[in-house]
């Protein structure tokens, strides 16, 4: 059987590389795809970090605006949303510092969805995000128009 590498068998080239770095057999290890790995995995933490506030606001939003509408599934999926939140910045707090900026850039495709799922007009919600950070992750925050 052939060596597995990073192109040939991804899955044995991870246990391998694992195996090396607790072994510390520093030759072993594939530098170049590892460090690859890592900056990858950074991208993948951030871009979960960043779907959570795109769910929260949208719901936010469509709890704010189609009052009639309320229910618990918006309830829960917007208390999921700030769990799993406070979740991945307590496992990376370094991420805490960017949240403000996540959410700021996720406000716009959650506008277009609450838009879209709602059948009001784009104009009905406002163009930049009506809360602050602290509300958004505030279990007890719940808006009204």
């Amino acid at each position: 059987m052939t060596k597995a590498t990073y192109d040939t068998d991804f899955d044995a080239w991870l246990q391998a590389q694992a195996a090396a770095l607790r072994a510390k057999a520093w030759d072993a290890l594939d530098v170049e795809h590892l460090a690859e790995e890592i900056e990858d995995l950074r991208k993948s933490e951030r871009s979960a970090v960043r779907s959570h506030p795109r769910i929260l606001l949208l719901h936010l939003l469509k709890w704010a605006y189609q009052r009639n509408k309320r229910g618990e599934s918006w309830r829960s999926s917007i208390g999921t949303a700030r769990v799993l939140i406070e979740g991945f910045l307590e496992d990376s707090p370094s991420l805490q510092p960017e949240l403000p900026g996540l959410a700021t850039s996720a406000y716009p495709w959650a506008r277009q969805r609450a838009a879209k799922e709602t059948r009001l007009p784009l104009a009905t919600f406002p163009e930049v995000c009506p809360w602050c950070l602290e509300q958004l992750l505030d279990e007890d925050f719940w808006p009204s128009v």
